[in-house]
């Protein structure tokens, strides 16, 4: 398939216990700053930290409607560090650097060629696909794309992406154990990097074109 998806079970089962003891903590901050830093480009599991807030939402710890908020709002804020770091720093200035934001030059290039191809569509298609969705920013802010159009595109993106994450755990994980939490998450992860495998593989060869 082309990624392991016992490393992604894995991944879960070490990131599950640390971020939900983070958010059942910090409530609505923790999960802006989380989403924050994975809008950022850093290697936050969304597809971790969303269903959680729907599950601490389901037994009553938050506030539904707050919670999927502070979601977007730090899914938007950690998208406009991105974009503005490639709007202002430039491609060369980001190449130079990627290792400091867990990159590699090979997706950055597929990504970039794929928004010079589809412009505002890539930016409203990725938001769906992790990594694929953060990474996007830079390519947008290579390129310049206008600062209305692309928080327009992004918002509306996130806002899909976000509330169907905290739904899934609002809805499917309320009343399961630790055990059916990780492999349900587990599950619906390994879907999420299934479409970001063959995203990245459609892309490639479309670029060659």
């Amino acid at each position: 398939m082309g990624f392991d998806i016992l490393g992604i079970f894995s991944i879960i089962g070490a990131s599950y216990a640390l971020l939900s003891s983070f958010i059942s903590h910090y409530g609505y901050a923790a999960i802006f700053g989380l989403m924050a830093l994975e809008g950022s480009s850093l290697p936050i599991p969304s597809e971790v930290v969303l269903p959680l807030a729907g599950l601490f939402a389901a037994r009553g710890i938050l506030n539904l409607p707050f919670a999927f908020l502070a979601a977007l709002f730090g899914s938007i804020v950690g998208l406009g560090v991105d974009y503005y770091i490639g709007y202002y720093l430039g491609k060369d200035v980001v190449y130079k650097h990627l290792k400091s934001f867990h990159i590699k030059k090979e997706s950055l290039d597929a990504f970039d060629e794929w928004f010079s191809r589809n412009g505002f569509a890539a930016v409203f298609l990725s938001r769906f696909i992790p990594l694929l969705r953060t990474l996007m920013s830079f390519p947008a802010g290579f390129a310049r794309m206008p600062q209305r159009r692309f928080f327009a595109y992004s918002i509306a993106g996130c806002v899909i992406y976000d509330f169907v994450l905290i739904y899934f755990g609002y809805k499917a994980l309320s009343s399961s154990s630790a055990v059916v939490i990780l492999a349900s998450i587990g599950v619906f992860a390994i879907a999420l990097y299934a479409a970001y495998h063959y995203s990245l593989k459609y892309m490639k060869s479309h670029n060659k074109k």
